[in-house]
């Protein structure tokens, strides 16, 4: 039986490109977002990662819920897998790398090879449904 690690992330798509992050040490980009703490609902998890790596808010009226993709986790032993379940919601303030966060950048489907297994498919996805160029 896999060991699963379960997040939650936030997609957030302008001009065809994607918001992701890099934290510190890393190699590999990463949507926002992160692990729920005890008892936090997705949406909590949510709004709580999203404030504390990049210094804005989401709006909890506009959360809505993209997906959930599972995949072998980026850097862990083979058989641990990574259920991110997605959410996209409009934000207030200025996008600041914050905590573990190294930078931002906005990638397009081309820089797919860049970002963890988990991601890659999500990026598949946005770029068939046409939101991701």
């Amino acid at each position: 039986m896999a060991k699963i690690i379960d997040k939650v992330a936030w997609i957030r798509i302008e001009d065809g490109r994607i918001l992701s992050t890099r934290s510190h040490g890393k190699d590999a980009y990463y949507l926002p977002g992160g692990k729920r703490e005890q008892g936090e609902t997705d949406e909590q998890t949510l709004l709580r990662e999203i404030a504390e790596e990049l210094t804005v808010a989401l709006d909890p009226a506009t959360v809505r819920h993209v997906g959930t993709w599972e995949a072998q986790a980026h850097g862990h032993a083979e058989g641990i897998v990574v259920k991110m379940t997605c959410y996209a919601a409009d934000y207030t303030g200025t996008l600041t790398p914050a905590a573990e966060i190294a930078e931002t950048v906005w990638l397009g489907y081309a820089d797919r090879d860049r970002v963890s297994p988990v991601d890659q498919l999500i990026f598949d996805d946005l770029h068939a449904a046409g939101d991701l160029r």
